[in-house]
């Protein structure tokens, strides 16, 4: 007797829908996704208990007639596709035709359509695989999923199910995933009898769906920025709004991914999505929003996994690109909006009069200035001898005043700034925050954070140029390394030298330290080439640029003013006349946000004014 046989159609379909129904929100997704091919306008879904005990899914598509739902119910029977060259560029969501016969096989199906041009619909009934029932039935044209007791004749698979509200938001979460792309179509979620979920059709466009979606998160559109992009090849376009980086919360929000309106998880886009955002969230923390990918059917593969939640790209690499580069772009247009939003429209910033700074040293701290040997760089461009000043034009720290001068009077008083912005100078709070006064509200800037990102991308423009400045030691220091630290120099060495440091092997584990970056020229030596070589050995930098960036990050942190430094008040305002100058100044390199800005209606109902 042959040790090899043909299963039996219902075990064929129990066993299909282990791969396809693995929770009662795949059924909704599956559901979903019919009644969206089918062109309708409006879906609801009704859910009882967790979704075992009723899922119905009502819409107003093309509904079927008598033959199409009997056949419907058999493996492998789809109109979606109808020869082999249409399986390498589907443009249906469903094509397998495995959802309705797997789900009926584990549950009570109740199937009632009816065509908009037939005068009666066709119900049929289906218990755990087996039709019991066929009627013709009046009703409005579409078609009505009702599935029951999920299931009910495997047991063992509800005790695989998570809690109740568990299970609802996963369906919670399918519903508004085609919700947010398809804002043409209206959604109506309901549990037991409450409405959950209630988005009309045509009403609201992509970024109203995600305002939707964010709620208190993203109460209104300066919450949100807009990525718009292009690919070189396949047709590729790329649309979608992500929350700004400060409303990024820890947890509770992540990247909803869309290709061709297909809902999908892809850690390659959502890699290129971190990636555009690098330097603007902080760590820990992951982009959150809504991204749409529309590319040629032909360059995707939609068939690589049972519910169709993962797709393969023909060209990876270019959508990789592709995508990071859109989101840079996003990143540099909301520096514009938010530069408009605290400073104000058409700003032009005038220049400080150079007597209202003074030299000092580059991190802006009061030490005592390091020698220096003025000599002629044999390299102009990749070394520069600096005097002590500052690697950007940002004005000096000085010294408190005392009580009894009248600058202590003066830092009471608002300061009109030098700038032709609507931004009044009104002083310096726990020597961290400067408050300005900006359209009848409040701005708040973070010092250091501010400092520390136009520093970061001074030098980030240096290190493109090879042109960092470095500072000459009068006296070099002989340091000795570990076998850790002297595999990172070896290694590194090109990158060390572009960096601005300078180092000679002086014998054995010895290094002599002839040079450092300028920017942190007050900064012992040793310290200097410990906190460099630190960050290039740790693994959580990157790779490549990002880990590059991670030490001029950590560069532009010790250089900047700090907090709990005062401030006098031409340094205050040529500060935030560098914020107004620079391309990019929201969020310093590691992610925290430079300034924060209270409108009016903020201030009144702290004050219940209103």
């Amino acid at each position: 007797m042959s040790a090899i046989r043909i299963l039996p159609e219902q075990l064929a379909n129990q066993i299909a829908a282990g791969e396809v129904v693995e929770r009662p929100a795949s059924v909704v997704k599956e559901l979903l996704e019919n009644a969206l091919d089918a062109g309708a306008r409006q879906v609801t879904v009704q859910v009882e208990g967790n979704g075992t005990r009723l899922i119905r899914v009502i819409d107003n598509g093309a509904g079927m007639d008598h033959d199409d739902v009997l056949l419907s119910l058999e493996r492998h029977a789809t109109s979606k596709l109808t020869s082999a060259e249409q399986l390498g560029a589907i443009t249906s969501l469903g094509f397998r035709g495995e959802a309705i016969p797997s789900i009926a096989s584990v549950a009570r199906l109740t199937i009632t359509s009816r065509p908009v041009a037939a005068p009666l619909g066709t119900v049929v009934e289906v218990r755990h695989g087996t039709v019991v029932r066929v009627h013709e039935a009046g009703g409005a044209s579409g078609t009505t999923m009702e599935v029951r007791d999920l299931f009910g004749n495997v047991p063992a698979r509800r005790k695989f199910l998570k809690s109740t509200a568990t299970e609802l938001s996963h369906i919670e979460e399918t519903v508004k995933n085609y919700g947010l792309v398809r804002p043409d179509t209206g959604f109506v979620y309901t549990v037991d009898g409450r409405t959950v979920l209630q988005w009309p059709a045509g009403v609201d466009t992509l970024e109203g769906r995600t305002l939707r979606l964010f709620g208190r998160r993203a109460a209104q559109a300066s919450s949100l920025f807009a990525v718009e992009g292009r690919g070189t090849a396949d047709d590729l376009t790329i649309a979608g709004y992500l929350l700004a980086p400060e409303e990024t919360p820890a947890t509770g929000a992540r990247l909803r991914i869309f290709v061709n309106g297909r809902a999908v998880k892809d850690r390659m886009i959502a890699h290129a999505v971190g990636e555009g955002l690098h330097n603007f969230l902080l760590v820990g923390r992951s982009p959150a929003g809504v991204l749409l990918l529309s590319i040629a059917p032909e360059a995707v593969d939609v068939n690589v996994h049972p519910t169709k939640q993962e797709v393969r790209f023909r060209n990876t690499q270019a959508v990789h690109q592709a995508v990071a580069q859109a989101v840079r772009q996003a990143v540099i247009r909301f520096q514009e909006q938010r530069k408009d939003s605290l400073f104000g429209r058409g700003i032009a910033a005038k220049p400080v009069p150079p007597s209202s700074m003074r030299p000092t040293a580059p991190t802006m701290v009061r030490e005592p200035q390091p020698l220096f040997r003025a000599e002629t760089p044999a390299r102009p461009v990749r070394e520069e001898v600096v005097r002590p000043a500052a690697p950007i034009a940002v004005p000096p720290v000085q010294d408190p005043p005392s009580v009894s001068e009248s600058g202590a009077e003066a830092a009471e008083a608002p300061v009109q700034t030098a700038t032709s912005s609507p931004l009044r100078l009104l002083g310096q709070v726990a020597e961290c925050y400067l408050l300005c006064e900006s359209d009848g509200g409040l701005l708040v800037v973070d010092q250091h954070a501010a400092h520390e990102r136009l520093l970061f991308e001074e030098l980030r423009q240096r290190y493109s140029a090879d042109n960092v400045a470095r500072q000459q030691l009068l006296f070099p220091k002989v340091l000795e390394c570990t076998l850790k630290e002297r595999q990172i120099l070896e290694e590194n060495g090109q990158e060390l030298e572009r960096l601005g440091l300078e180092l000679e092997e002086f014998g054995g584990d010895s290094f002599v330290v002839k040079a450092v970056p300028a920017i942190m020229g007050t900064t012992p030596p040793e310290e200097v080439v410990a906190a460099i070589l630190a960050q290039l050995g740790e693994e959580s930098s990157g790779r490549g640029s990002q880990r590059v960036e991670a030490v001029l990050a950590s560069m532009a942190c010790k250089a900047a003013v700090k907090a709990g430094q005062r401030l006098a008040p031409q340094e205050m305002e040529h500060l935030l006349q560098k914020m107004q100058e620079a391309d990019i100044f929201s969020h310093c390199p590691h992610g925290r946000p430079v300034a924060r800005r209270f409108s009016p209606d903020d201030l009144k109902k702290w004050f219940h004014r209103t």
